[in-house]
Formats: C-alpha cells, sequence, structure tokens
C-alpha cells in the first residue's frame, strides 16, 4: 500500500496477526497493558535496587541490571505498537516504523544473547578461578563488555536492515504481530541470497555463543562436584542464568524456525505465542526470577517495600 502525503510516497505494511473481535479487543488491550506496566515495574525494582545498595555493585549484578534494561528495551518495541493495534483496530505499519521496530527488536534479541555470554563467562570465572575473579574482572572491564554487547548488538542489527533497505518489495502483507526481518525480506521481488548468507553468518556466530556458555557450565559443573558449599554456590547464582538462557533460546529458535520453514497459513495462535514469547516472558520473568534466587537482592527488595509500608502506615 501507497499512500500519497504532501507529494510524498509512503510505504504502508499490514500486519495480519492480529485477530480478535470487536468484543474482546479491549479486554486484550487491558491485559497487555497491565503486563506491560508490571513488566517495567519489575525489572526497574532490581535496576534501582542495585543501583542505589553499594553492596551489589559487583559484575555479577551489573550484567544483571543490563539484562534488566535491555528487557525493558525489547518489551517498548512490541507493546506500544500492540496497545495502539488493539486500542484503535489499527494493523498497518508505515516502512520506517517496520524497519526501527525490527532495529530495536533484533539488536534486544542479539544483546540479549551476547549478555547471556558474558555472564556465563563472568561465573566461570567466580566459581572455577575464585582467586583471580577480582583481578580478571575489574570495573573497567565491566563496563568496557557492556558496552561492546550494546554497540556489537547495533553493528549486528544495522548490517541486516542496510541488507534489507535495499531489497525492492513486491507485497505488504506480514503475518505476525509486529515487523520481522525475514517477514520483510520475503516480501521482495529481487534476489535475497546475501541477505540469506548474512542471517546464516548471525545464526553461527549466535551458535559458537551458545557454545561458549556450554563450555563454561561444563566446567562450573566439574567444580561444583567437588563439595557441597561449591554446588550450593553454583546452583544459587547459575540456576536464574541457565532459565533464562533456555527459555530466551527456545522461543528464538523456534520463531526463527518457524519464520523461514513453517506454513503461513496454519498454527496462527501458536505461532502468535512463540513469536512474542521472547519479547514477553523473559522482560517479565527473568528479573522474578533473579529477584528470589539471588538472596542479596531479595533481602534488599524486601527492605525497601518494608520502609514504604511503614511510611505508609
Amino acid at each position: 500500500m501507497e499512500f500519497n502525503s504532501s507529494q510524498e510516497i509512503v510505504f504502508i505494511f499490514v500486519l495480519h496477526g492480529l485477530n480478535v473481535t470487536q468484543e474482546n479487543r479491549h479486554i486484550y488491550f487491558t491485559f497487555t497493558l497491565i503486563l506491560y506496566l508490571f513488566t517495567i515495574f519489575v525489572n526497574l525494582t532490581l535496576i534501582f535496587t542495585i543501583c542505589l545498595e553499594k553492596m551489589l555493585h559487583n559484575p555479577m549484578y551489573f550484567f544483571l541490571c543490563n539484562l534488566c534494561i535491555n528487557g525493558i528495551y525489547g518489551a517498548s518495541a512490541f507493546y506500544p505498537k500492540i496497545l495502539y493495534d488493539l486500542i484503535f483496530d489499527s494493523h498497518v505499519i508505515t516502512y520506517i516504523g517496520c524497519m526501527t521496530q525490527v532495529f530495536v527488536i533484533y539488536s534486544y534479541v542479539f544483546c540479549d544473547f551476547i549478555n547471556l555470554t558474558v555472564m556465563a563467562y563472568d561465573r566461570y570465572v567466580a566459581i572455577c578461578k575464585p582467586l583471580l575473579y577480582h583481578t580478571i574482572m575489574t570495573i573497567q572491564k565491566v563496563r568496557t563488555l557492556i558496552l561492546l554487547t550494546w554497540l556489537f548488538s547495533w553493528l549486528e542489527i544495522t548490517i541486516a536492515v542496510v541488507l534489507t533497505a535495499r531489497l525492492p518489495l513486491c507485497g505488504v502483507d506480514i503475518d505476525k504481530l509486529y515487523c520481522s526481518n525475514w517477514a520483510v525480506v520475503k516480501l521482495s521481488c529481487s534476489d535475497t541470497a546475501l541477505n540469506n548468507l548474512y542471517g546464516f553468518i548471525l545464526i553461527f556466530f549466535h551458535l559458537c555463543q551458545m557454545t561458549l556458555i556450554l563450555i563454561s557450565y561444563v566446567n562450573i559443573i566439574k567444580v561444583s562436584l567437588r563439595s557441597w558449599v561449591e554446588r550450593r554456590k553454583s546452583l544459587q547464582t547459575c540456576l536464574p542464568h541457565l532459565i533464562a538462557l533456555i527459555n530466551f533460546t527456545v522461543s528464538i529458535v523456534f520463531d526463527l524456525m518457524y519464520a523461514r520453514y513453517g506454513s503461513d497459513t496454519s498454527l496462527l495462535a501458536l505461532r502468535n505465542i512463540m513469536s512474542v514469547e521472547y519479547l514477553v516472558v523473559p522482560p517479565l520473568v527473568n528479573p522474578i526470577i533473579y529477584g528470589m534466587k539471588l538472596t542479596p537482592i531479595r533481602n534488599r527488595v524486601g527492605q525497601m517495600f518494608n520502609r514504604k509500608d511503614c511510611v505508609l502506615s
């Protein structure tokens, strides 16, 4: 769809993932808005807890803080648009809006993967080389790793968006709740071999990251088997990370494989659930899991809310 606005052609995509009745739309809107606000609340709670509590100023918690910031960043790429579509019954998005959504969502995904890899490395050093931990994981190194996590993620998706933006398009229909890079590439009239090649390069790169994470945890398990103390320490700090990693990876792989090889005409409900799972569940669940499993955070959050209760009473 092309609209001439002030003698300027605007290309419009049509999103076909949303399929709700007029009566149910406001119910879905209310539920989605509550979910979005609660996601922001739990992430900000963890971020402020880590920033305000000096006892939590160590590498593991800084990386966790970065994970929560990225969670808000990724959720904010999805929720505002779906809320707008629900309340105004709108199912369209401009080309620039679509590319912006692609950029933010994919940079969130890449940043999450890299951040989880860095967190695995941090746990490996802490458990397998405890005497060298503070020598290896200095504050300067932590800052550099966090900065590189964001810069590398933005670089990855910038190249992908540039490769997609060069393609002429012969369609406007996207069978998802939001814009995805591969959904736009599939609408192209020209050869997409370069896009495919770059996609496989990204997949290979992030598979290598997964391999590094697995190697880290194999070594952590070996060390933790030596004593009950080490086993307890590794379970307390590594279990939330493993849950976050498995949940995120499974949903990403499903969405990636289905987008490339699945049918567009079947299992619409399942496709919608799995395609938004990594945008909805990790940003919501990660701070809750870490908050419950990591005792210093749980105690500090409890103190914060107890103080608020005392003030209010």
